[in-house]
């Protein structure tokens, strides 16, 4: 514990509605061993409609590490600032009422950043989908996939299918750990992005010149949408905010972001009145079903019949559900002719 009597480490954990899942991810949280350091999780509840309120309240009665606060916007980015808001530590870092966390979690983050003078002022981990009934399974499956994770850095494993003890990272982030005055200086989350919000963060870190780096032994456990149009919801959402954060951060738009938008451009393509335009379009989308099969055929010995079978629907709902609110991202905020220009140019943002 810190001199003055706070904690070493603030926790800031958005919750919205999580009443099935919620006092197991608490109580993994509760488990963190920080090597004789302190810390405190802060809850903060978008007013949620269940009983995760009640839940939180009840923990906090009986554990004085846990706190809650009000977030009456209700959204990700304004519960993140709400909770670092009512912060103490000198050390600050997120986790996901979605996901398990590693017990050394927050100790391996601020390690990392107390090495040394090497420009990482943010550490996060892998992640690791984790089914739990439904369609989680398949899209754990799908998850674990070039089709579903695209290029980004926080899901890709070595070809051997280990995780490397440390990877840089672009805007591809989940969760993480800061030193406090890193996250006060970039003036916390942006509201405006009430999803992709970590991506955004992450931009601005990268434009400064800070390193982000995701480390193995950080690596998190994460439950997927088990619903259909739980996953279409959400995967439309990212994709839409995505286009916002390409837009207001040009070097953040890589050419794996383009691939889904492709893809439903060329299903609408298919009933085109050209014929010429229809057989391409149907040429395109019958190599996508292909290599749709061939991904699923790789899944087949990590995961039940059942899910395997899924996984080419899981994917399609991802890649169609990011393409089209991407495409309607693009139409809200426009498009950054400098980020059109770095691709043209063959420029790569490090991962």
């Amino acid at each position: 514990m810190s001199g003055d009597g706070r904690p070493d480490v603030s926790v800031l954990v958005p919750v919205l509605d999580e009443e099935a899942c919620i006092e197991q991810t608490v109580a993994a949280m509760c488990a963190q061993e920080l090597d004789g350091r302190t810390f405190e999780l802060v809850f903060a509840d978008g007013r949620s409609r269940d009983r995760t309120r009640e839940i939180l309240e009840r923990i906090a009665a009986r554990d004085p590490r846990v706190r809650v606060v009000d977030n009456p916007a209700r959204t990700t980015a304004a519960g993140l600032n709400a909770a670092l808001a009512a912060a103490r530590g000198r050390y600050v870092a997120r986790m996901d009422a979605h996901a398990f966390f590693p017990s050394r979690y927050l100790a391996a983050g601020i390690e990392r950043l107390e090495r040394g003078d090497d420009g990482v002022v943010w550490v996060a981990g892998p992640v690791v989908p984790r089914a739990h009934g439904g369609w989680s399974g398949a899209v754990a499956l799908a998850l674990g996939t070039r089709l579903g994770v695209g290029g980004s850095g926080k899901w890709r494993r070595n070809g051997d299918g280990e995780l490397p003890e440390e990877r840089e990272l672009d805007t591809g982030v989940f969760a993480g750990v800061w030193r406090r005055e890193t996250v006060d200086e970039l003036g916390g989350w942006d509201a405006g992005w009430p999803v992709n919000q970590d991506s955004e963060l992450a931009a601005r870190v990268l434009e400064r010149g800070g390193r982000i780096v995701c480390r193995a032994e950080m690596a998190a456990e994460y439950l997927p949408r088990s619903r259909p149009g739980a996953l279409w919801r959400q995967y439309w959402r990212h994709g839409f905010y995505r286009a916002k954060t390409n837009r207001r951060h040009p070097g953040s738009l890589r050419r794996t972001h383009l691939l889904p938008p492709a893809v439903v451009v060329t299903a609408a393509l298919t009933l085109a009145p050209s014929r010429r335009v229809r057989r391409a379009a149907l040429a395109g989308m019958g190599l996508y079903g292909a290599a749709l099969a061939a991904t699923t055929a790789g899944t087949a010995r990590h995961g039940a019949p059942r899910d395997v079978a899924r996984v080419p629907a899981a994917l399609a709902i991802m890649h169609g559900a990011w393409g089209l609110g991407f495409l309607a991202g693009v139409a809200r905020f426009g498009v950054s002719p400098a980020a059109v220009a770095r691709l043209v140019r063959g420029g790569r943002r490090r991962r």
